[in-house]
């Protein structure tokens, strides 16, 4: 899957893992309490991702202010712990290009 960047703002990966007493009652309510405040920036999400088998899982969002991924994860951390990273975007033959004149 390749990811076309809109503007020129970072792109974040934010992994959660749900902590083993949260269930799935809490985390739609959370998020409808969070969409209702309209602190859960649906413009800057550029992918939500649950993986198989629930409770964990990524959202990318794309921005460049980190103030807007502290703001999106806190109202969540007493259900789940996140993993926040920075992603550089690679195209593969250019990659291999640079990667045979570096070595």
């Amino acid at each position: 899957m390749h990811l076309k960047k809109a503007r020129n703002d970072m792109l974040w990966s934010c992994a959660y893992t749900w902590h083993p007493t949260t269930t799935v009652q809490q985390v739609r309510g959370r998020i409808l309490q969070q969409d209702e405040t309209g602190t859960n920036l649906p413009d800057k999400i550029r992918g939500w991702y649950d993986l198989a088998g629930g409770g964990a899982g990524f959202l990318l969002i794309e921005t460049d202010d980190l103030g807007e991924i502290n703001a999106f994860c806190q109202p969540y951390m007493d259900l789940m712990d996140w993993d926040v990273r920075a992603l550089i975007p690679q195209e593969y033959r250019a990659a291999i290009k640079r990667f045979r004149h570096e070595v």
